[in-house]
């Protein structure tokens, strides 16, 4: 190869030590551009790149990691909306405990509830609570 044509791929941003005319990669510790090798992929399938000068290892285009807050927010807007977890979890195909944790979150960042300082007027329906000890004792 001449070194006007090593010249030109340069100048448009090929790597010629790469080999197959993918972009120049730069190594985020020493900053070189030449000897980037393949090293792999991660769990998300993103390719993982070793630089030969300094042995650093990176991913130049990571994946994102978890899911979008777009997906989070309609799981829990289903959840208010009276669905269970089960149906929502086997709706967006992920496990239910998910959802759970996702609706917990969302709770815990809601405002505590007011509370009156002075009760006026208080309503009271049939309800029958229990409160202090049995009468009678066990019969067991």
């Amino acid at each position: 190869m001449s070194l006007h044509h090593a010249l030109c791929k340069s100048i448009q941003g090929v790597d010629i030590n790469l080999g197959k005319n993918r972009a120049m990669l730069t190594c985020p510790r020493c900053h070189q551009i030449t000897r980037q090798n393949k090293a792999g992929k991660t769990e998300c399938g993103s390719q993982r790149i070793r630089c030969m000068h300094c042995g650093c290892k990176y991913t130049p285009e990571p994946k994102q990691h978890g899911y979008s807050d777009e997906m989070r927010k309609q799981a829990v807007q289903m959840y208010v909306d009276g669905i269970n977890l089960r149906r929502i979890a086997r709706h967006f195909g992920i496990h239910h405990r998910t959802v759970s944790l996702w609706v917990q979150a969302s709770a815990a960042s809601l405002p505590e509830a007011p509370v009156p300082s002075e009760v006026k007027t208080a309503e009271m329906d049939e309800l029958f609570t229990f409160i202090g000890n049995k009468k009678t004792g066990s019969t067991s």
